[in-house]
């Protein structure tokens, strides 16, 4: 089993398997528009552009801390699109945690645990690497910013 194996509905509505992503390094991060580490959304998008033919940035946006993503779908769209042009794909609204996590989710904590081993995701920006081959490689804080994790990424290119 890989990242491959699932599927998620995006910010529009449209289921999309993750399989399309095959063969790229993937940042999957669980994102919220009104957290202090919003801001990192800027940073995303620079990894984004930099790498373009070789990494894709996944945004799962997640009301489950601090109430901090309240807005529809639409809502979020425009709002990283207005604030920080994002150009990489954002997904629909979903939870990280508990009985109601996505299948991605419980699947990349169990992979990756997190402090002390526990599986949970403590906060909005919390981050996983994929490789190429569609498997954790690793997990960062919501404190690490996507400029902190260029040369992990780098390191997953191959370049």
């Amino acid at each position: 089993m890989n990242v491959y194996d699932f599927q998620a509905t995006d910010i529009r509505g449209k289921s999309r398997n993750l399989s399309e992503f095959s063969g790229k390094v993937l940042l999957i991060v669980n994102t919220a528009s009104a957290c202090g580490f919003t801001p990192q959304y800027e940073g995303l998008q620079e990894l984004q552009d930099k790498y373009p033919d070789d990494l894709t940035v996944l945004a799962f946006p997640c009301n489950q801390f601090g109430a901090q993503e309240k807005g529809s779908d639409a809502e979020i769209a425009t709002f990283c699109d207005l604030t920080f042009k994002v150009s990489f794909p954002l997904f629909s609204k979903i939870e990280v945690n508990g009985d109601g996590a996505h299948p991605l989710y419980k699947y990349l904590t169990h992979e990756e645990p997190g402090i002390l081993g526990t599986e949970a995701i403590k906060w909005n920006f919390t981050k996983f690497l994929i490789g190429r081959d569609g498997v954790p490689i690793a997990r960062y804080a919501p404190t690490t910013t996507p400029a902190a994790i260029e040369p992990d990424v780098v390191k997953a290119i191959g370049a």
